[in-house]
């Protein structure tokens, strides 16, 4: 605690006697809420260079969307300056600090049961494709290339898979079966319709900030702020909204679809209209099944190389998110046609 205090200094806020408090949320990045007579006042975070090698393109982004990310009902989340102007802090130990702003009396939720609660998450991402229409997607570089590109992970997942050890691909032979027979439902989309936006994509729930009368104010966790399609945000809000189990659910029963919280998301879209085109309209049903089939990809491909990428509490844990990921997508795989004329009755 004493070199975060030490760290701390080298931004240009008041000289205070701070205390820290670590967040465990994230599964990236280190983080600690900074309170100041136990108020909580700054989110100071150690950027993990190992997957943001490019963290000077994600603090540019960032300085150039954040300006433009405010209104009267979307919080602003602002970056404070080193005492030599810059966005970010590099240690001699070459670690990379950066400190935000705290947006008091604010909640987040992994999942929830109210339709409130969905419907204001569906209104904040509106908000956020809406206050960034305007600006040149083309002056955003990407942190994370191909980030949500299904062909690059399912390349990974193959070679993972050739390189992994023989106990672990038994142990994961139906999670592998999944990929092998639904991967040709995604890989034959076609992005070239799809207009370029400026995407947070990473909308998952608890990357969502509510007052506590449950009102969004804005969205958080801002690094993979980059360019992309809106059905990238669409799904990863979806898979965390309309199922109330967590990621690394065990029991895969308790995976499920609410078509009421969907119903609510989709009035909360509905609130800035003519944001989406009809192509993107009929595509955002299979990016339901995109982001959730990715994000399974991704962690099953995870556990094969031995957990190298995301934390994880247990040796298995990556192969159990996998398992709900990919329970979720199939339960969206078989609501393609009620997603669709939800959609369309909202948004037409």
């Amino acid at each position: 605690m004493e070199d975060l205090a030490k760290l701390l200094k080298e931004f240009q806020i008041p000289e205070k006697e701070y205390s820290f408090e670590i967040i465990s949320n994230g599964l990236i990045n280190d983080t600690y809420l900074v309170k100041q007579d136990e108020e909580p006042t700054y989110i100071f975070q150690r950027i993990n260079i190992n997957v943001f090698s490019n963290y000077k393109v994600l603090i540019r982004n960032l300085d150039l969307v954040l300006p433009i990310l405010k209104s009267d009902s979307y919080r602003e989340v602002e970056l404070c300056q080193t005492k030599k102007g810059d966005s970010f802090y590099s240690s001699n130990e070459g670690e990379i600090w950066r400190l935000m702003t705290f947006i008091k009396d604010s909640v987040v939720y992994n999942t929830t049961d109210n339709p409130k609660i969905a419907f204001e998450a569906g209104r904040i991402i509106a908000q956020f494709h809406n206050l960034t229409k305007d600006f040149d997607v083309n002056q955003l570089q990407d942190t994370l290339p191909r980030f949500h590109d299904i062909h690059l992970r399912y390349d990974q997942f193959k070679n993972a898979l050739k390189n992994a050890d023989v106990d672990k691909i038994e142990t994961a032979k139906k999670a592998i079966a999944f990929v092998k027979e639904n991967i040709s439902f995604l890989t034959d989309i076609d992005h070239s319709k799809l207009p370029s936006r400026v995407c947070h994509n990473d909308t998952k729930l608890n990357n969502i900030l509510f007052s506590e009368d449950n009102k969004a104010l804005c969205l958080i966790d801002l690094d993979t702020i980059m360019k992309g399609v809106f059905m990238y945000d669409f799904g990863d809000a979806v898979r965390t909204i309309v199922n109330a189990a967590p990621e690394d659910e065990k029991d895969l029963d308790k995976i499920n679809f609410n078509m009421e919280l969907f119903e609510a998301f989709m009035e909360g879209l509905s609130t800035e209209k003519n944001l989406l085109n009809e192509e993107e309209k009929i595509m955002l049903p299979r990016g339901a099944v995109l982001l959730p089939f990715l994000h399974g990809i991704r962690a099953l491909t995870d556990y094969l190389e031995n957990n190298k990428y995301y934390k994880v509490a247990y040796e298995t844990q990556n192969l159990d998110r996998s398992y709900s990921l990919f329970q979720f997508a199939q339960l969206s795989i078989d609501k393609q046609e009620a997603m669709q004329r939800i959609i369309f009755d909202k948004l037409n």
